[in-house]
């Protein structure tokens, strides 16, 4: 007796999936489904993206997104992450390049945001992924613990509280703000 394979699905694939209510990510062509992550990881996610988006716009200097962009990673089998939040220079991808897809170039930076039903390792197994497809900065934040761990690849992490500053100028030239910015309301 033989068992088939399931059907790998492609990035396309998962396109008209999200435009029938199906939310996820593809891992080598598996789908992952995704859920809600609650109004405290919301809420951190919508004040990087504004410190974010408030730095580049006037500059132009590249395009900040959150979780539901989609970053195409791998093809052949495809596969597709979410970032909670992302930033992606103009240079690596020039502002005036139209896609109505997923993104089709690694961010430099990332940041993932802890939700309660994630675990740390998840969490940073995460981040570890998007380090080895090219992303610069990965941000591990935890709102939990008030900490943001601060990744790069070669480099050992370093993490950050409160009554830190979290600068990012070496992918985003002159961001910096403090980090109780980010994960107090």
């Amino acid at each position: 007796m033989t068992t088939a394979k399931p059907k790998l699905l492609t990035a396309d694939d998962l396109l008209r999936l999200y435009s029938q209510g199906v939310k996820g990510e593809l891992i080598r062509g598996a789908l992952h489904e995704t859920m809600p992550a609650g109004v405290r990881h919301g809420e951190v996610v919508a004040a990087l993206l504004a410190m974010l988006w408030m730095h580049i716009r006037p500059g132009r200097l590249g395009r900040v997104f959150g979780s539901d962009t989609g970053v195409i990673l791998e093809t052949n089998p495809d596969t597709v992450r979410e970032p909670d939040v992302a930033f992606v220079s103009a240079e690596r991808l020039p502002l005036d390049v139209e896609i109505s897809g997923y993104c089709p170039v690694a961010p430099e930076l990332v940041a993932e945001i802890k939700s309660p039903s994630d675990s740390e390792q998840e969490v940073d197994d995460k981040a570890t992924m998007w380090l080895s497809h090219g992303v610069r900065i990965a941000l591990v934040i935890n709102p939990e613990t008030g900490t943001i761990r601060v990744r790069q690849p070669d480099l050992p992490a370093v993490i950050l509280t409160t009554d830190d500053t979290l600068d990012v100028s070496e992918v985003l030239p002159g961001f910096s703000c403090p980090v109780r910015e980010i994960l107090e309301n």
